[in-house]
C-alpha cells in the first residue's frame, strides 16, 4: 500500500478490540517516529498498553473504547508547533495505515494528566493519536466542494488537482475543513481560515497535498 492508497483507505476509528500491537509493528512505528522527530525537532512518543489516558469520562463522552495505545504529539512551544504536529503526526498516521493499524486524531477527549508520556520543560502535549486494531475500518467523511477549498486563476493543473483531491481527504477537527489552498504565480499557498485546532489541521492538509501533488512539482509560499 503506497501513501495515496493509505490516504484513500484511512478513516478515523474510535472503537478498538483491545489487541496488543505486535512488537515488530511497534518497532516500525518507532522508526517512523524517530525519523519525524529528527526532521522536526518534535518529541513524539509511542505509548503502548496504557489504558488510563482513555479510561475516564472524557473518552467515554468522545465515544472511545478499548484505546490502550496512542502516539503523544509533543514539541517545544512556539508559533509553528501546531502546524508541525499536524504535518508529522499525519505522516505517522499514514504509516500506521500501511502497517494495517487504525488511528484517530484526539485533541480533547482524553486525559492529559493521566497519559504516560514525557513532557519536558518548555514542551506542550498538543494532542494524541489513538492507534491499534479497530472494530471497524471507519467511514469516509463528507467533503466541501473543491471550489470552496482552493483558489486559482484559470484551469487547475493536473498536479494541483491531484493535490487537492488528497487534501480533501485529510482529517480535520469536527470535519470543519477550515483551509484554503491558492495557486499563485510563484508557488502554492496554504492557509487556515480559523476554527478549532485549525493550525493542526493545516499541517495535516499540507502533508496530504504534497503527497497528491508531488513535492517536486511546486514550492510552498
Amino acid at each position: 500500500m503506497d501513501q495515496i492508497q493509505a490516504i484513500q483507505k484511512r478513516h478515523s476509528v474510535r472503537k478498538y478490540v483491545g489487541r496488543e500491537i505486535e512488537e515488530e509493528l511497534q518497532e516500525k512505528l518507532r522508526v517512523e517516529i524517530n525519523t519525524c522527530n529528527e526532521r522536526s525537532g518534535l518529541h513524539i512518543q509511542l505509548v503502548t498498553n496504557e489504558p488510563d489516558a482513555f479510561g475516564g469520562f472524557m473518552a467515554h463522552y468522545g465515544k472511545f473504547s478499548q484505546v490502550t495505545n496512542y502516539v503523544a504529539l509533543i514539541g517545544k512551544s512556539g508559533p509553528d508547533l501546531e502546524e508541525k504536529i499536524g504535518y508529522y503526526g499525519e505522516q505517522i498516521v499514514l504509516k500506521a495505515q500501511q502497517l494495517g493499524l487504525n488511528t484517530c486524531w484526539v485533541a480533547m477527549t482524553f486525559s492529559k494528566r493521566k497519559s504516560k508520556c514525557r513532557v519536558e520543560k518548555g514542551e506542550k502535549l498538543v494532542c494524541v493519536l489513538a492507534i491499534g486494531y479497530g472494530k471497524t475500518q471507519g467511514i469516509p467523511h463528507k467533503s466541501k466542494p473543491i471550489e470552496s477549498l482552493c483558489k486559482a486563476d484559470g484551469e487547475l493543473p493536473g498536479w494541483f488537482q491531484s493535490g487537492m483531491e488528497a487534501a480533501m481527504l485529510a482529517p480535520t477537527a469536527i470535519n470543519q475543513q477550515k483551509f484554503l489552498i491558492s495557486l499563485l504565480e510563484n508557488g502554492v499557498k496554504a492557509e487556515s481560515t480559523g476554527g478549532f485546532y485549525s493550525r493542526v489541521d493545516l499541517g495535516i492538509v499540507k502533508y496530504h497535498f504534497e503527497i497528491g501533488a508531488g513535492i517536486t512539482n511546486f514550492n510552498w509560499v
